[in-house]
């Protein structure tokens, strides 16, 4: 005889959490997280029409020199994760808040600079998507030769539109 009982779905097999449940994660991610387009919208921010204002936070880039040569976010400050302890006093200002990232969505580069900065006191969010995502959203970048852009990846970012919506 066969059991009457329905196996549920993949994705509910485990039960979503409760409202309650879920509110404090996401809340909880988003003061963790910033996107690329949220981080490139607040530095292309024009305050008074007399060009980019201040965001109110620093990004950094985790990545070694290599990797920093081929690209990096325009403004950002180069700071490997393996030299945060030693440079970042020098570097960074504890009162203002830090953006890392790394290279993309494999790499948890930016976690560990996160985490290192964390430690010494700072305010902290980690740049989903990375450099990978900068570039594919087809945000300017910066290398040793001068200043880049690629025609943003439709799988990234909209086509025809300014943002997302999301």
């Amino acid at each position: 005889m066969k059991s009457s009982a329905v196996t549920p779905d993949p994705v509910l097999r485990v039960a979503p959490a409760s409202p309650a449940e879920a509110v404090a994660h996401f809340a909880a991610s988003l003061a963790f997280h910033a996107d690329v387009s949220d981080v490139a919208a607040a530095l292309a921010a024009d305050g008074d029409g007399g060009g980019a204002r201040d965001p109110g936070f620093v990004v950094v880039d985790s990545r070694s020199t290599e990797s920093w040569d081929q690209g990096h976010v325009p403004g950002a400050i180069h700071l490997p994760t393996a030299l945060i302890p030693e440079q970042a006093g020098q570097l960074l200002d504890r009162a203002v808040p830090v953006v890392t990232y790394c290279w993309g969505p494999g790499c948890n580069g930016a976690t560990r600079a996160a985490l290192a900065l964390a430690e010494l006191g700072y305010q902290v969010k980690e740049m989903l998507g990375g450099f990978e995502y900068w570039v594919r959203e087809g945000f300017e970048f910066e290398t040793w030769e001068g200043r880049e852009r690629r025609t943003a990846d439709p799988l990234t970012a909209p086509a025809d539109a300014a943002d997302c919506g999301c």
